[in-house]
């Protein structure tokens, strides 16, 4: 039997394959410090948990509407509305299994062969492998440190031809953390809009802005008249209410490429778990207390790791905006010859190197489409973080 060449050409996500070598390691009694897993470490809040479980006791166990139950798409549109000012309808929303899920519907449903999706570099591990499999051209525009790994307008018009159909936009973003002004996705948006380009904004670590920020999806800058014309938002609650297991994410659009998304849904995996959803509705409808502890623990972690990352000789790592992750830059260590004479070649040298000599795992940048760069998840405890830098710091005198 032979594997189709479409699938033969698709990379396995570097982030899973980490965390995946990290189990293994830990299940043969090896510590390890986890760096590499992108999902809370906190458990999912009490509240959730209980409306999962009286919805089973209640026999909330059937199938579902495809595109998601009537009362969370009630909160979804509540949420939106409230959080993004944006008023959206029943049949402008579907629910799926997952964040990512949403999205790879989403390219399938709206790419056609030969269409080409601006992608910013440093960019999330699956981006570019979903639009491959939809049958889409990726075009990566690199981004420079120098501007916080933000797309600008020139670059962003330098990028776009004929057969540009779509941009993908995520901020605060995984891996950098970077997020934009209002002014600066004004900018985009004007670009958009005069290139004719369709917006998908990844809006899945929104919560997690600091520095008293708040935050502003693309979508929220469109005139109201354009805003689903142009813009389909992606969204969820694995990151912001740590339930990354539940499986539940959204996208908000016109209601034609909802009608798409949810047709392709139907022949694939139907509705979303019935009993994930009745928590997710717990998690937008009820107390957000727990998500504002999560966020201030993460802002605490934040500052620690990123002080301390710029005491280590060879690393310097600017402080993000937002999301749980930081992206420090490696470029002064590639060339270096480390501990028991291993030469440092590359981003994925070096990820090799500590997780072989140190027991720490991170992702190399080159995963995001960066190369000379480490992603490094805050989602672990204090302690973890505190023991991680110091091995790191030890390979590195």
């Amino acid at each position: 039997m032979q594997i189709s060449d479409k699938l033969l050409a698709v990379k396995p996500s570097a982030t899973l394959y980490i965390d995946a070598k990290v189990k293994i390691l830990k299940q043969q009694g090896i510590d390890v410090i986890n760096f590499g897993v992108g999902e809370p470490d906190f458990d999912t809040p009490i509240n959730i948990k209980e409306a999962a479980i009286k919805a089973i006791k209640d026999g909330f166990t059937k199938y579902c509407p495809v595109a998601g139950t009537l009362e969370l798409k009630e909160a979804i549109i509540n949420k939106l509305y409230k959080d993004n000012n944006i008023a959206y309808k029943l049949d402008e929303i579907i629910v799926s299994n997952g964040a990512k899920h949403s999205l790879y519907n989403a390219l399938q449903s709206i790419l056609n062969n030969g269409d080409e999706v601006i992608i910013p570099a440093p960019y999330w591990v699956s981006y570019t492998d979903m639009v491959f499999l939809a049958g889409g051209i990726p075009v990566i525009v690199n981004t420079s440190d120098n501007n916080s790994f933000k797309i600008t307008p020139t670059l962003l018009t330098q990028a776009c031809t004929k057969k540009t159909k779509v941009l993908i936009i995520n901020a605060p973003s995984n891996p950098t953390g970077v997020m934009y002004t209002i002014d600066e996705l004004k900018e985009i948006m004007e670009i958009c809009r005069q290139y004719n380009i369709f917006v998908i904004t990844d809006d899945i670590y929104e919560k997690f802005v600091y520095n008293n920020r708040s935050f502003v999806s693309i979508a929220s800058v469109f005139p109201k008249d354009e805003i689903k014309e142009r813009v389909l938002i992606i969204n969820g609650v694995s990151k912001a209410y740590a339930m990354t297991g539940w499986r539940i994410g959204y996208a908000a659009g016109h209601n034609k490429i909802i009608a798409a998304m949810s047709t392709l849904q139907s022949q694939s995996t139907s509705n979303a778990s019935s009993i994930s959803m009745k928590a997710a509705v717990e998690a937008l409808n009820g107390t957000q207390e727990y998500l504002l502890y999560m966020k201030q623990i993460f802002e605490e972690r934040r500052n620690y790791i990123v002080e301390n990352l710029n005491t280590i000789q060879g690393i310097t790592c600017k402080k993000p905006h937002g999301s749980f992750y930081v992206f420090p830059n490696i470029s002064n260590i590639i060339g270096k010859t480390l501990h028991g004479g291993k030469v440092i070649n590359s981003d994925i040298d070096f990820a090799n190197y500590l997780l072989d000599k140190a027991r720490v795992a991170v992702v190399p940048g080159s995963a995001f489409g960066c190369e000379d760069y480490i992603r490094i998840s805050y989602a672990t405890s204090m302690s973890n973080i505190k023991d991680g830098l110091n091995r790191l710091k030890s390979l590195l005198l």
